[in-house]
């Protein structure tokens, strides 16, 4: 199926199927989200902001949420 046919085809759902749909894709990108954020911990890739964050609130230079 294509972009194209995918997007005709979601516009012609039931408003209670696009809810579904939607409350769908929103668990699936968030599953996405956790994957990409899980390899890239395990690559190394955010050790730079980690040490950064550390050093900031070392400085003092944080502040409470």
């Amino acid at each position: 199926m294509s972009l194209q046919e995918l997007e005709e085809t979601v516009t012609r759902l039931s408003e209670t199927e696009l809810v579904t749909f939607a409350n769908w894709f929103d668990e699936f990108m968030a599953n996405q989200w956790d994957r990409r954020f899980a390899e890239d911990v395990q690559a190394g890739r955010l050790e730079a902001l980690g040490r950064q964050a550390d050093e900031q609130f070392e400085a003092g230079r944080c502040t409470p949420l």
